[in-house]
């Protein structure tokens, strides 16, 4: 395991928490949200972009273990340790200062399920294999998306840590400089094995990538279906794949 850093290795600026009425956002830059929270359903998912990568529940429903590169303001974390009580939730967080801000978010305090990391993601998942049903990467800096979360070893590395049916899901905007190099590498990485739901969040192309069953087991069918079949489309527009999310969502509120 990667050892915990004291602090970032580069000097960033300090994350900014803004509360309005029912809403608290957390920013990296003024303007550009990061996060955002209802004070009256904490664990609610507000943002479009966070309700699609919790599509991944259309390719594995019940997952044991999942591991979430960046914890921001906790969306994921607090939906899942909710919505999933079954699984066991790794977060792996670079930054103490957005850690620090996890009571702010009402995510909850760690427990035998919920675990968060004062750690290098990239250096983590380097010494994993195997470990995880669902890998969620969502880290993001000033910047961007980081080099080290878009490499062809880093996307090697998240292969790997995953069980075989696993899944990873990766937030891209697509108007950044390195998403036409990630997505391939990402490709390269899975064995072409990447499906996503067109315009199911904007300018965040959110990807599922999906390592092979065991040798025997059925193959990631529902992948080759959104990918082949409906040809990256999902349901044919934008707003209908926005739709779709939104009753995942829904349906796994019920089902927990």
């Amino acid at each position: 395991m990667a050892e915990p850093r004291d602090k970032p290795s580069v000097s960033l600026a300090a994350p900014i928490v803004s509360t309005r009425g029912d809403r608290r956002t957390l920013e990296f830059t003024p303007g550009d949200i990061q996060s955002e929270m209802l004070l009256s359903r904490p664990s609610a998912l507000v943002l479009a972009y966070a309700r699609a990568m919790m599509c991944f529940a259309l390719l594995v429903p019940r997952p044991r273990h999942i591991v979430m590169v960046g914890l921001g303001g906790g969306s994921f974390a607090k939906f899942c340790h909710r919505h999933f009580p079954w699984a066991r939730i790794t977060v792996l967080e670079v930054r103490a200062d957005v850690i620090a801000l996890r009571e702010q978010f009402h995510v909850p305090p760690d427990d035998a399920r919920l675990r968060v990391l004062h750690c290098d993601a990239a250096a983590w998942l380097t010494q994993q294999g195997g470990v995880a049903d669902v890998l969620l990467v969502d880290g993001f800096d000033e910047a961007g998306l980081p080099p080290a979360l878009s490499s062809a070893g880093f996307y090697a590395d998240c292969r790997r840590a995953l069980r075989p049916g696993g899944v990873m899901v990766a937030n891209i905007f697509t108007y950044d400089p390195g998403y036409v190099t990630a997505l391939q590498r990402l490709q390269a990485a899975f064995g072409g094995e990447v499906c996503w739901l067109s315009g199911i969040a904007g300018n965040n192309q959110i990807l599922f990538a999906q390592r092979p069953p065991p040798a025997g087991a059925e193959p990631g069918h529902a992948l080759r279906v959104l990918r082949d079949t409906l040809g990256n489309r999902g349901l044919g527009a934008g707003a209908l794949n926005r739709l779709l999310a939104r009753l995942v969502v829904a349906w796994l509120g019920r089902r927990a």
